[in-house]
């Protein structure tokens, strides 16, 4: 990647100034004179309004020609019109080939978050199934960076897939799954030995030889040849028959049981499959109701480990501008779609293939609802190092895969739709209940508080926030609250509704709450505070210090005998208790956003708790002393009063503990 291409803290169009006023004319002549001077390479391009907001991110093989069509063609009437009115400004980075101008738009896009751009939330990692290594390796769940330190199957759609696959390895191989360190203090087989889930290795119940069996065995089942385990075991049932061994031959009977139970509900037929074709991610796409659902399976090993639905953002404006394009400008796909709709949907899934193969590794065959793009699948190749071959009409079992796909995706849109019907109604309910003059209903925003500890012990607030009918969980905040006494709710109330609104109320003085409702200060429309007059009264005092609307501010106070569905809300500004029928909407979107609030708030608790409780903190606020060794040191030692007692020697006996951070690590406990 050339030493031009901005780092994503540094990407343009994330805090620039507003761009002074302009005379139209004066502004399109100045972008067509840089148009004119962009050279004929590959790049990317980015678009901004007046307001230095992105509206795009593009790619181009050619940047003069690609950016020129925008500015030289009749676009009027078109979405793709719409946007280049509203272009301000443009900036553009050259690069060397089309896969990093790939790698640098994706980047970009999720770094900036433009309007016109389909764009794909980052996903957490996906799991792994990893064989430790070892004399006798275990096997265990794995979310992470791999090495090549260990052996590693996958990855896996979900967690569940793990553990399910790891289930069955214990009772069809059974490998061991203790760590390390229980391994090496065993005096005697554990509970899984008992109920046979584990051959003993611990306490020598099996020979290294066997357990080494058992592990290439794993190896082959989860690398797809499963077949051919299955005729190892029954070679190995018939031999120990023979010799009159019965009870290990029904144990490689039960195996075979077991294994040929998965293999019949995975629904393969491995005649049909090829060594290439054991590794295959389905990907199908369908759009309704202005929404977009892209359904990702994956095959590994031949076995099919189950899907996971992805569900994009912007699809309308740059569903729509992804058509324009392609009737309006010269850079087509190599097999565009006729019929608007499919066209649209092809757009999604190259947009979502761009950005997930990224960040994630691709298998060799992708089997697709739509024809994608060649360039896309070469400059994907070139980046990620694996020759990459899309396939949109299978046949045999691919196409049985690719159909259970579609179907599965049809479901989660579907659901997602009903969802979303549901929890806006939900919305305006609340509105309505409540009486409140709301514009934009998706705009709606609720902050709920609540306080936690255990008999006043590591208190802290919790502050949730909905928004756009749904639960905004990047938006939560945790409070500690300190300088009260412990216990004094109403205390706590104070201080946090006080430390959350008060930058808040000095900018609406300043500004006006309109100016402040634009900005990242945003008042919310509704507080929600749990609890009855007496925190009503408390949030009461604070926004009248503040100078705050005192109608904001509701209290969700329990009903008679503190029964669910009986709750009430009580106001600050003087009205009267309202209670709402047990089956209202608004009620169970009240129930709902408090509950939140509530679980969020005994979450962090508890873990303060258990910091302060177990003096955790102390080891990580050493210098040299992160998660990891921290983990290693309690875990060496039973506990912060075992790292405590131990000598400088034993603690440089740790892994990754050298003797001066040992030495430290003394000093700072004693």
């Amino acid at each position: 990647m050339p030493d031009s291409v901005p780092s994503p803290a540094e990407l343009p169009g994330g805090a620039l100034p507003a761009a002074p006023a302009a005379d139209p004319a004066a502004m399109r002549e100045r972008l067509l004179a840089e148009v004119a001077a962009l050279p004929g390479l590959p790049g990317v391009y980015r678009y901004f309004d007046a307001a230095g907001q992105v509206l795009y991110v593009g790619k181009a093989r050619d940047l003069k020609k690609r950016v020129s069509s925008y500015f030289h063609k009749d676009l009027g009437g078109t979405r793709i019109g719409v946007m280049v009115s509203r272009i301000a400004r443009l900036e553009t980075t050259v690069v060397r080939t089309e896969a990093e101008a790939l790698l640098l738009e994706n980047n970009l896009i999720k770094a900036l978050n433009p309007r016109f751009n389909i764009l794909f939330r980052d996903d957490k990692s996906y799991p792994y199934l990893k064989l430790v290594t070892h004399r006798f390796p275990r096997v265990a769940y794995y979310r992470g960076a791999v090495d090549r330190k260990h052996r590693y199957f996958g990855p896996y759609p979900g967690a569940w897939a793990v553990k399910e696959t790891i289930q069955l390895i214990q009772k069809v191989f059974r490998l061991r799954t203790c760590e390390d360190t229980v391994f090496a203090n065993r005096s005697r087989p554990c509970l899984l030995y008992q109920i046979r889930r584990c051959s003993g290795p611990c306490v020598g119940l099996i020979s290294p030889d066997d357990y080494a069996r058992d592990v290439h065995d794993t190896e082959r089942f989860l690398l797809g040849e499963q077949q051919q385990v299955i005729d190892e075991l029954q070679a190995q049932m018939l031999a120990h028959a023979e010799v009159l061994e019965f009870e290990k031959a029904a144990e490689a009977r039960n195996r075979i049981a077991a294994l040929a139970r998965v293999l019949h509900q995975q629904s393969v037929d491995e005649s049909s499959l090829s060594a290439a074709g054991k590794e295959v991610d389905i990907l199908a796409v369908k759009l309704a109701g202005g929404r977009a659902c892209v359904n990702l399976a994956m095959v590994r090993g031949g076995r099919h480990l189950g899907d996971r639905a992805f569900f994009p953002t912007h699809v309308d404006d740059a569903t729509a501008l992804a058509a324009d394009e392609s009737t309006a400008l010269d850079d087509v796909a190599d097999e565009p779609a006729e019929d608007p709709l499919r066209r649209a949907e092809q757009q999604v899934l190259q947009a979502f293939i761009a950005q997930h193969y990224l960040h994630s590794p691709p298998p060799p065959l992708l089997v697709t609802s739509h024809p994608v793009d060649k360039a896309l699948l070469a400059a994907l190749s070139t980046q990620t190092g694996v020759r990459i071959v899309a396939q949109h009409q299978p046949r045999d079992q691919r196409r049985i895969w690719l159909d259970m796909a579609i179907k599965g995706g049809e479901l989660a849109l579907a659901r997602l739709l009903s969802e979303e019907g549901s929890q806006r109604e939900r919305t305006r309910a609340l509105v309505d209940a409540l009486d409140l003059a709301i514009d934009d209903l998706d705009g709606f925003r609720v902050e709920c508080f609540d306080i936690s500890h255990t008999a006043g012990e590591a208190t802290q607030a919790s502050c949730v926030v909905y928004e756009g009918h749904r639960m905004q969980n990047s938006q939560y905040r945790r409070y500690n609250i300190e300088g009260v006494t412990g216990g004094d709710d109403y205390a706590a109330m104070r201080q946090v509704l006080t430390r959350r609104y008060q930058k808040i109320a000095e900018a609406v003085a300043e500004q006006g709450r309109e100016a402040v409702a634009s900005g990242k200060l945003r008042l919310p429309d509704l507080v929600l505070v749990d609890g009855g007059r007496g925190q009503v009264a408390m949030a009461r005092e604070v926004f009248g210090e503040l100078g705050l609307d005192l109608s904001l501010i509701a209290g969700v106070e329990k009903g008679e005998g503190r029964k669910v569905g009986l709750e009430e809300l009580v106001f600050a500004d003087g009205r009267d208790k309202l209670a709402l029928p047990p089956d209202s909407a608004a009620l169970m979107l009240i129930a709902q956003i408090r509950d939140e609030a509530h679980r969020f708030a005994i979450t962090g608790m508890r873990a303060k708790r258990a910091s302060v409780r177990t003096g955790g903190s102390r080891l990580e606020d050493i210098p040299g002393v992160g998660p990891k060794k921290r983990a290693k040191l309690l875990q060496r030692f039973g506990g912060v009063r075992g790292v405590t007692a131990a000598s400088v020697d034993d603690l440089a006996s740790v892994e990754g503990v050298s003797k001066e951070l040992a030495e430290e690590i003394y000093r700072a406990l004693h």
